[in-house]
């Protein structure tokens, strides 16, 4: 009876009346989160509710693109996870920040657009996943863009939610990092998410005028005055409650752990859009997941499902730093009467650092030139961080270039620490663990130092801090890598979309939870491979594909390129 409400005025009285029933019901409002709300609620007949674990999306610093220095260590926006120690980062403890709060990660990322090779979803249509091609997505792509601009329409698209600007900010340093990546070869592409992502090129960003959009402000705005739609906050999810295999609903608690336990039930799917860390977590506390881990720690088995934070894959990427001369750096301008001059800037709309976003140039080459292969990327940065902390700059004016992998090996896992859904997973990211990812940032960094030490950049260039001229061979390098290396907040895979015969998979390629019933997972988590990009774009991108999986839509034709 309740599918077949036909109308706004239907589902208002049967909201007040039955408020624990939902046909849909989201688990997580980041970006795939956010989509899904937006296009599941939009014929006016579905009811939905999407829960968030943290807190509306209030916080100023959200909001103002130089903000992301508080949310990365605010534990009121930011899970504030942190990774288990390896031989990859010499034993040292790496931060894994994750969004809590109404946009998830997109609140508090660096605000980057960057869809990855387009090659890279041709992988996952081979490795068996039907309708996952570039192809087949790039349709998806245009639907949520709002390129700003100019672009190519057959690859952009201008109709969308989500604006994407070009960043307007120009600084000295970064020309000159430019002219030095053209120096070594590298050409200048003003549209790395076009027809080739090979290049160098100022950033773009998902931002409108000054200030940051997530994907709350894009997609879940612009909705939340539906009827058929409630957003929750504070909702911390402790299971998916399961009859016979199927999905009925969740437990949830309003305001923390003492708060009060509500369950909520769907009439047609409970769909976890919680992110790579807690969309594992959930399935874990839920008794889905592999049944020898979840029996040691007391978790009663719904389904063995091996797969279940498998897969984990991130961007490892160490830092060069150098000092700058005859310029002043963002170090200087962050700092005293010269921090309330660019704040002043910002407020009547001029160019400003309170503007910018952690990156601001990006570079995409190659680390081997007799393979091509195209697996490196470079920023620049006209900033240094302090050693080891990366919302604290250098007080010296100085400057970065970072260098990583766009397509690591390394496997690692997620696996939940106890059966208390407060305590939080064990996260081991293994990087450096394969041997091809220890010969790439090895050449990343000795890419990154010749580009540092450019005749562009010589009029700027003083000196080089860490590592030191003097570290030169391959083996200093790689412990380089592993003394200072750390997360771009790029993980994926945890919940892996693959054909039943891959041991590891999780969700098919309708992103249905394997051996369940009215269950998917939608968000990055179900990446079989890593893109060679920041994840925001391509966690949105399955935020709008699955949202026409669910409703049982048609899928939009394909764009059929010659590449």
């Amino acid at each position: 009876l309740l599918s077949n409400l036909k109308d706004n005025y239907s589902i208002l009285i049967w909201t007040f009346l039955m408020i624990d029933y939902f046909d849909y019901i989201i688990v997580g409002a980041g970006s795939s989160g956010c989509v899904l709300a937006n296009r599941l609620s939009a014929n006016g007949k579905n009811s939905v509710c999407i829960l968030e674990a943290g807190p509306p999306d209030w916080n100023p610093f959200i909001h103002i693109p130089a903000g992301f220095m508080k949310t990365l260590i605010n534990p009121n926006v930011n899970w504030l996870f942190k990774a288990e120690p390896s031989w990859g980062t010499d034993g040292r403890i790496i931060d894994i920040p994750r969004g809590k709060t109404l946009g998830g990660s997109s609140s508090i990322n660096g605000m980057v657009f960057n869809r990855g090779q387009n090659l890279d979803f041709d992988v996952w249509a081979q490795k068996g996943n039907k309708g996952w091609s570039y192809s087949d997505l790039l349709p998806y792509f245009k639907k949520y863009e709002k390129r700003h601009g100019e672009f190519d329409d057959v690859y952009r698209g201008s109709q969308g939610e989500l604006p994407i600007t070009d960043l307007e900010y120009r600084d000295p340093l970064c020309e000159a990092f430019i002219k030095s990546a053209i120096e070594q070869g590298i050409p200048l592409n003003k549209d790395y998410n076009g027809q080739s992502q090979e290049g160098v090129s100022y950033v773009q960003r998902t931002t409108r005028g000054r200030f940051r959009v997530s994907a709350a402000k894009a997609f879940l705005n612009p909705a939340k005055s539906r009827q058929n739609l409630q957003i929750i906050t504070n909702a911390f999810v402790t299971k998916v409650n399961f009859k016979n295999k199927v999905a009925i609903g969740v437990e949830y608690l309003r305001g923390g752990r003492r708060g009060k336990k509500i369950n909520l039930l769907a009439n047609k799917e409970v769909i976890l859009s919680s992110g790579v860390i807690k969309s594992p977590h959930i399935l874990h506390m839920s008794g889905i997941g592999p049944a020898e881990h979840l029996k040691n720690i007391g978790i009663d088995v719904v389904h063995d499902l091996k797969g279940v934070g498998m897969n984990l894959r991130d961007h490892f990427a160490p830092r060069l730093t150098a000092r700058a001369k005859n310029i002043e750096t963002i170090n200087e301008k962050s700092r005293g009467l010269k921090l309330l001059k660019e704040i002043g800037k910002y407020v009547i709309g001029k160019q400003s650092i309170v503007n910018l976003s952690p990156t601001l140039v990006y570079c995409f080459w190659h680390s081997n030139e007799e393979i091509r292969n195209h697996d490196l990327q470079m920023t620049f940065t006209p900033a240094s961080y302090k050693e080891g902390v990366q919302s604290t700059l250098d007080t010296e004016p100085g400057f970065t270039v970072t260098a990583w992998q766009q397509r690591p090996e390394s496997l690692g896992w997620v696996k939940s620490r106890t059966s208390d859904p407060f305590d939080a997973p064990l996260i081991q990211p293994n990087y450096l663990d394969a041997d091809e990812d220890k010969r790439v940032v090895v050449a990343g960094l000795k890419l990154s130092r010749r580009l540092m030490h450019s005749k562009a950049l010589s009029h700027y260039f003083d000196y080089e801090v860490y590592p030191g001229i003097e570290k030169q061979s391959d083996e200093e390098l790689l412990q380089v890598a592993r003394e200072r290396g750390t997360t771009t907040y790029h993980q994926m895979g945890t919940c892996r979309m693959g054909p039943k015969s891959d041991p590891t998979a999780v969700v098919d390629d309708n992103l249905k939870v394997y051996g369940l019933k009215n269950i998917r997972v939608i968000d990055a988590s179900i990446m079989p491979t890593m893109l060679s990009a920041n994840l925001h774009s391509g966690a949105t991108l399955i935020g709008e594909k699955g949202s026409d999986l669910v409703l049982g839509n048609n899928p939009i034709d394909p764009v059929i390129l010659n590449y």
